[in-house]
């Protein structure tokens, strides 16, 4: 374990020792987003995209880890906070990270922040079951979100590791 990591510590304890439904809401949400309408990739990328977005390194260590164990590049795992320029994404990834950043950004227009025409090329990728999978994979991401900012977990373990909850 390296200095940094001895020293740091999250800020709570676990929350699901105080709300233990949480562990069937996330179980829910996995079970609904691993369908197999979307790979799996497509939403690590996604995931992944979200950390950066919220500025959290929790959810980035997290989701870059997890590609990296899916065998993803290194050069995709880096290139996803510069995706727009970067070659290394089909259009249905495309079009997977725009939608994430449409959700989790402000409209820099004022219009909508996910627009007729985003949802329209998203729908060239995607079927029916597809959209939902994306909507509920953002969604998901979306439930982490507050308990990595709020909770700080320590980064380097993933949700189900007891010992990233330090604080007692």
């Amino acid at each position: 374990m390296r200095a940094a990591e001895e020293t740091t510590r999250s800020r709570m304890s676990d929350p699901q020792e105080f709300v233990p439904e949480i562990a069937e809401i996330a179980g829910a949400l996995f079970k609904a987003v691993g369908n197999r309408s979307v790979p799996r990739t497509t939403i690590g990328l996604m995931h992944l995209r979200a950390g950066q977005i919220v500025g959290n390194t929790y959810l980035t260590v997290l989701h870059s880890s997890l590609l990296r164990k899916a065998e993803e590049s290194e050069e995709r795992i880096t290139a996803v906070s510069s995706w727009r320029d970067a070659p290394y994404f089909s259009d249905a990834e495309r079009a997977a990270l725009a939608l994430v950043e449409a959700v989790l950004q402000p409209s820099t227009d004022g219009g909508e922040r996910v627009s007729d025409e985003l949802f329209a090329e998203v729908a060239e990728h995607y079927d029916d079951k597809a959209l939902a999978t994306l909507m509920i994979a953002i969604s998901q991401v979306n439930f982490f979100i507050p308990i990595a900012l709020i909770g700080k977990p320590l980064p380097g373990r993933t949700f189900a590791e007891t010992d990233q909850w330090t604080a007692r």
